[in-house]
């Protein structure tokens, strides 16, 4: 991953440094992150409630988000609903921005959020729902067909490269949270496509495992199941990997790393 932090914006290169505010400042796929923040802001005051008074959020690690860049890292996690986990993690990420260690209280940070982050979502997921996937859709999902499943059945197609290349422009731009299963079913086997993209663009990986969502909220995390529910989110230290190492040592190494060895392998590993 190149060291150098990539910024886009509406304006001709020659005149983007005029500038200075960053009102016109874009992603790579051309959403203004003005308008991006002013969403997160949004979202995020409708949300704050859910992790905080609900239910409990536990949050560990976040000293290892501290010092990292503000670009080039991938954000491997389990996956356990569809959308409250990814807002978990947006409220983490804007709280650490301002400084605060494993805690998202008070949530003054929404008042300038980070707004260089994305996260990964099947094209299928985002399509459903309405309205409301739309939206979240502009809080920087980069969206990929999965080759494996489509329209609830198992599918079997070629590995989505566009995808790899947009997963590849977020990790240029800013810092990137992918759910390497596919799936929000406990213990799925990690997909080779994630081993490839770390091969491809040699992100800091940061591997981070979460629980209590399942219990907490329905698949979609939009509506509650249970209250009172303890969430936890533990960050882990950036993963050491060999440049020369094959996909399946980097498959392997996932999938103990976000705590997704299947339970009957676990006396064996």
């Amino acid at each position: 991953m190149t060291s150098k932090k990539t910024t886009y914006s509406l304006l001709p290169k020659r005149l983007a440094k005029i500038d200075f505010l960053g009102l016109l400042e874009c992603d790579p796929f051309g959403n203004f992150l003005l308008l991006k923040r002013f969403f997160i802001f949004i979202i995020g005051w409708f949300t704050y409630y859910r992790y905080t008074a609900v239910n409990k959020i536990e949050i560990t690690g976040t000293e290892h988000l501290l010092t990292l860049p503000d670009h080039g890292v991938l954000f491997l996690a389990n996956h356990q609903t569809y959308f409250a986990d990814v807002i978990a993690f947006y409220h983490i990420f804007c709280a650490t921005k301002w400084g605060y260690k494993d805690t998202i209280s008070p949530p003054f940070y929404l008042f300038s959020p980070k707004a260089r982050c994305y996260y990964v979502a099947a094209s299928e997921t985002m399509k459903e729902g309405g309205l409301l996937p739309k939206l979240f859709s502009t809080g920087g999902a980069i969206t990929v067909d999965r080759s494996w499943r489509a329209n609830g059945e198992n599918v079997k197609r070629e590995l989505d490269n566009s995808g790899q290349d947009k997963i590849g422009l977020g990790l240029q731009h800013g810092w990137v949270v992918s759910f390497p299963q596919g799936t929000t079913k406990p213990f799925a086997p990690i997909r080779k496509g994630t081993a490839h993209l770390i091969k491809a663009h040699s992100p800091i990986v940061v591997p981070v495992v979460i629980n209590g969502f399942r219990r907490a909220f329905d698949k979609k995390g939009l509506r509650f199941k249970k209250r009172n529910t303890r969430l936890t989110v533990q960050f882990k230290a950036p993963m050491q990997l060999a440049p020369d190492a094959s996909i399946d040592e980097l498959v392997a190494r996932i999938t103990e790393a976000i705590e997704q060895v299947p339970p009957a392998d676990l006396g064996t590993a």
